[in-house]
């Protein structure tokens, strides 16, 4: 006899369907984790230029190289890049316990703006069509290079998710492998694609809109969601309503989708703490040079570490760190909260002298 799992108050765990791993949901344990005051903290004001900046239009950077005067996107081979190009291969293995190989790859920064105190959120979806038409450029430029075989683009927001320089930039790591996450996501979606012939994130796509409780934003193009699996207490996942493989294959049509659905899902973060929301994102695509990926569907996760207000943050400690994840909130609940936020940013509520 199979018995239903009550997954609202009854502690559960619940599989990433993308990794083959599990989380450990416990939501008796805060049945009402929101009461009392939800603190803001101030948000640094932060000046259009700054003369310190290295990421700052006719600004020096650290290799003493001079930034142009660029009035929109910039993109530059990364001063402190972690891949190389020129790393030879090679192979280390000592009786099988100690065991490396090189890496070689490029490694780029991408400016979104050339005003300093600006994050995708306060930029006009215009200004964000520009950033993916950039990414499309470099995807492109580094997928040539036939030694490649995974490129990643993502951003760090925020001083405690490890962003050195408040300038709204991104990154773009090429490499000569397979990285570990994007490689657990392919045996997964592998796996499922050769059972159901159909791609395994359009079909829980296909299910969470059918339920609707997850779904934060959504448009013609793509949808942005709690996945049922989520780690952090606000993850998110956005995804490509088309199975694509990569970035190159959308539309000029869906690339403004994208711009908008990327907008207004980071104005709700924004919005939900009167704060700029500091987080990990980044896009999944197909390996490059591998052979075919039918698989594979293109998607973006959102990784936020704030937890209760801008001044409480979630970490990974004890158990999650010796067994697995673990969370108290549902995706339900913090789905709920994100979707209940304004799509117009606090600040410029705040010009345009609106309440609430």
């Amino acid at each position: 006899m199979i018995m239903q799992a009550d997954i609202k108050e009854q502690p559960h765990r619940r599989l990433n369907l993308l990794t083959g791993e599990w989380v450990l949901v416990s939501p008796h344990r805060t049945k009402r984790p929101w009461q009392g005051k939800i603190e803001s903290m101030p948000v640094a004001s932060l000046p259009q230029y700054d003369h310190n900046c290295y990421l700052c239009p006719g600004n020096k950077r650290a290799d003493g190289a001079a930034n142009p005067n660029y009035s929109s996107v910039y993109s530059f081979v990364n001063d402190y890049a972690a891949l190389l190009p020129d790393t030879p291969n090679g192979i280390y293995n000592e009786k099988d316990l100690l065991v490396a190989n090189n890496v070689a790859g490029k490694c780029k920064v991408i400016c979104f703006s050339p005003r300093h105190d600006l994050t995708l959120s306060l930029l006009t979806t215009g200004d964000i069509e520009k950033i993916i038409t950039q990414w499309c450029r470099e995807y492109f430029g580094m997928s040539i290079d036939p030694s490649i075989q995974y490129i990643q683009i993502f951003e760090n927001k925020g001083d405690i998710m490890g962003c050195s320089n408040p300038h709204p930039h991104g990154q773009i790591w090429a490499s000569t492998n397979i990285p570990v996450e994007v490689q657990k996501e392919i045996t997964q979606q592998r796996e499922y694609y050769i059972k159901h012939k159909r791609s395994l994130l359009k079909e829980y796509m296909e299910l969470e809109l059918l339920h609707g409780k997850r779904i934060i934003v959504e448009n013609e193009g793509f949808v942005a969601l709690v996945p049922f699996w989520a780690v952090w207490p606000y993850e998110t996942m956005v995804i490509s309503k088309r199975p694509v493989q990569n970035l190159l294959q959308f539309e000029i049509s869906e690339r403004r989708l994208l711009a908008d659905i990327l907008k207004r899902l980071t104005v709700k973060y924004d919005n939900l703490f009167q704060t700029s929301f500091p987080y990990s994102a980044g896009m999944h695509q197909a390996p490059v040079n591998n052979g075919d990926h039918p698989e594979w569907h293109w998607h973006m996760h959102f990784y936020p570490p704030l937890l209760r207000s801008s001044a409480v943050k979630k970490f990974m400690v004890g158990y999650e760190m010796l067994a697995n994840p673990q969370r108290d909130i549902t995706a339900e609940w913090a789905a709920e909260r994100l979707r209940s936020q304004s799509e117009i940013h606090y600040l410029e509520k705040s010009k345009m002298g609106l309440a609430g």
